[in-house]
């Protein structure tokens, strides 16, 4: 494997060290911090880039242990049983290095806006997305993530129609960030069990959709034309008392070059609807741009992972036999109770693992 980094992989990787060490004076300069959208973009290169740096001095390191040790050993035979450990741990470490080289989606470190709208089964299917948002919502918490709810509403028996929540992380590592874990939940979840409103004890199943959008960090970074824009006020039609039916707080927003339309009613204000509406949309703009590019690019491979297809199932909550199964990478579990409480980690690493063999896979065949 190590000659085969090398000839392939080794060219890349004295560029990206070379781009780590300048942008280490980068942001050691007081003038770069000044400009907060610049330090703030170098900085999430560094962090990821640290990460191919620490990779390729673990590599680099066990490699000259391993020269040295069996120097070592053509003079004295005990040093002739490390050379396996120390053999396997750098076959391992070049393996890690190789993953550091596959390109990462570039709104990795972004944080996000999850969307969750009950789909087939009704009131079930709303109880199922306030049983998917309380998952999504204890899974930040584990991770020290922030939650918001941006928007929502309510069904008649619990759960949610429709609920739109912000999460919000602070590191710059790529590889940490929201939106490189939870990219992968956008799709249909199905759910098979006993509803609570079901007297006869007949399995049902219904559904919820998923969708996940990279949150855009400051309204600069994608500039909307006023002229672009068409704004609706209306009164709203949820809970919420008098004031809620008898004042124009709800707002429509519809981007005419793209299409899409973003209505926010939650808040009792105008202003505060306008600026959460302005806030998706913006998600919503930039998620559509990079599908474009990803569809113009004949080079990028469409992920069997992450499909942008919004009407595929991609995993199924079965509750009678306590079973998790995600359609996409085979993962089946039977602990269901604990990951509908928030312990996520094994079923979206298995997500993960299978989008990095995919694009590996694809980072091969363009340098066949």
């Amino acid at each position: 494997m190590d000659e085969e980094i090398n000839a392939r992989m080794f060219d890349s990787v004295s560029t990206l060290l070379a781009e780590h060490a300048e942008l280490q004076e980068q942001l050691a300069d007081p003038q770069v911090h000044a400009d907060q959208s610049l330090a703030r973009r170098l900085g999430r290169r560094y962090a990821q880039l640290n990460g191919v740096a620490e990779a390729h001095k673990t590599w680099k390191q066990l490699s000259e242990d391993l020269v040295t040790t069996q120097e070592l050993a053509e003079e004295d035979s005990e040093f002739a049983a490390e050379i396996p450990a120390l053999t396997a741990a750098r076959e391992e470490a070049a393996a890690k290095l190789l993953r550091m080289l596959i390109p990462r989606d570039e709104n990795d470190v972004r944080n996000v806006i999850i969307e969750i709208k009950g789909g087939a089964g009704g009131d079930e299917a709303a109880l199922f997305a306030g049983d998917l948002l309380r998952m999504y919502t204890r899974y930040s918490e584990a991770r020290g993530w922030k939650t918001e709810i941006i928007s929502s509403t309510p069904s008649d028996l619990g759960g949610y129609k429709d609920v739109q929540m912000a999460i919000k992380s602070s590191t710059n590592d790529p590889a940490q960030g929201v939106y490189a874990h939870l990219k992968f939940e956008g799709g249909v979840h199905r759910v098979q069990r006993v509803p609570e409103t079901e007297s006869q004890g007949r399995i049902h199943t219904s559904a919820a959709g998923v969708l996940v959008l990279p949150e855009v960090d400051e309204p600069e970074e994608l500039e909307l034309s006023q002229n672009d824009l068409k704004i609706d006020v209306y009164r709203s039609s949820g809970p919420g008392g008098q004031s809620v039916n008898t004042t124009d707080s709800a707002v429509r927003i519809t981007h005419l070059p793209t299409g899409i339309v973003v209505a926010m009613q939650n808040e009792k204000s105008q202003l505060q609807n306008k600026e959460a509406a302005m806030r998706v949309l913006r998600s919503r703009i930039l998620a559509h741009q990079q599908e474009q590019i990803d569809a113009d690019n004949a080079q990028v491979r469409k992920s069997q992972v992450r499909t942008m297809d919004r009407s595929e199932r991609i995993r199924t909550y079965n509750y009678p036999e306590n079973r998790i199964v995600d359609h996409r990478s085979g993962y089946k579990a039977y602990n269901l109770d604990t990951v509908i409480n928030g312990d996520l980690e094994a079923v979206i690493q298995s997500c993960v693992e299978l989008d990095e063999q995919e694009r590996l896979a694809a980072l091969n065949d363009n340098q066949a």
